[in-house]
């Protein structure tokens, strides 16, 4: 049987609809959303403050219906296992670095070229540009859903607890602590050091203990995580510029309400452009309070640590690897590196 509506239940369906038009437009949302962020920045690292704000901001902006928890210091696990629980839709997002996603997708890494980048503004011409959309695009392949502004995590240095590093003389056989990276193991085994790949969360454990002589991070981090405590000095080798994607489970955030996905990628972009701006202020006197806190820094010349790269194979190694295309597009903002 058909049931067509009295004129009264007519009228009072468009006054229910004009009703509904008009509340908030998050109203429909019985149940809270929940999002889990991992991270192994620490708490106080700019990495992790600027996210902990934007997560405010987007439950603001949903009018609570958004509660995006943010994990900082690899609560949620090591980052290859984030990695992994991310593609599985245990956690949200996360952001790591593309160097960390290289096994999963290879040309994610190309960032980590080491000296492939001058200063920031080739940097960010980079990342926010040809190359940053590649990668994008590559991680949309295997379910990741890309932000579209990077977080900065420096140029590392290199930190040691028994000398300072002024040639590549002095990383052969050197015990050194990098994340478990091909392309870094590859780099610092082409300079004559001996690499050991340990996940951030004990890096420090494993300098205290001796279990490696020194590591290689940002200044920032170096300082937020206290590394000082256990490093005696730091070499400005500036070998590699290292960037966090921010990145979720692309299935997960793709069936959020558009509002919330817009909400997300605005709050987020903005929080990774003002996370830029403080990396910048921190590195502007992280060598200075260092200094304070005990750490005694050198300058050694690029030059002859390029040279040694350049000469051992590991530039025409990672370009056959990368492939001819992506590789053009780092060459676009690096110039000629193989």
């Amino acid at each position: 049987m058909t049931f067509t509506p009295t004129r009264r239940q007519f009228g009072q369906a468009i006054l229910a609809g004009a009703a509904a038009a008009a509340l908030p437009r998050f109203a429909f949302a019985q149940n809270k959303i929940t999002l889990k962020y991992g991270t192994a920045f620490p708490a106080d690292h700019p990495g992790t403050v600027r996210i902990k704000d934007a997560a405010e901001q987007i439950s603001k902006d949903t009018g609570g219906k958004v509660d995006l928890q943010v994990y900082p210091n690899s609560q949620l696990g090591s980052e290859p296992d984030m990695i992994s629980q991310t593609r599985s839709g245990a956690i949200d997002i996360m952001s790591t670095a593309g160097t960390n996603l290289q096994t999963l997708v290879p040309t994610a890494g190309i960032n980590g070229v080491a000296f492939a980048f001058k200063d920031y503004a080739t940097v960010w011409a980079a990342m926010d540009g040809d190359l940053g959309d590649y990668v994008r695009a590559a991680l949309a392949k295997v379910h990741l859903l890309a932000f579209d502004k990077v977080l900065d995590n420096g140029y590392r240095n290199i930190t040691t607890s028994t000398k300072p590093i002024n040639s590549p003389d002095d990383l052969k056989g050197f015990k050194i602590r990098v994340p478990g990276i091909p392309m870094w193991i590859s780099m610092f085994k082409a300079l004559g050091a001996s690499p050991t790949a340990i996940p951030f969360g004990e890096l420090y454990s494993a300098l205290q203990t001796k279990v490696v002589d020194g590591q290689e991070n940002p200044l920032a981090l170096i300082q937020s995580a206290k590394l000082y405590e256990v490093q005696k000095y730091c070499s400005l080798t500036g070998h590699t510029w290292d960037g966090h994607f921010i990145f979720g489970n692309a299935r997960k955030l793709q069936s959020l309400p558009k509002e919330v996905q817009e909400s997300l990628a605005r709050n987020l972009n903005a929080a990774a452009l003002k996370q830029r701006e403080d990396i910048a202020r921190l590195n502007a006197d992280a060598q200075a309070q260092l200094t304070k806190l005990g750490i005694v820094f050198n300058q050694p010349d690029p030059a002859a640590f390029r040279k040694m790269l350049s000469s051992s194979g590991f530039y025409a190694e990672w370009k056959k690897k990368y492939g001819d295309q992506v590789w053009a597009k780092l060459e676009k903002y690096s110039g000629k590196l193989a």
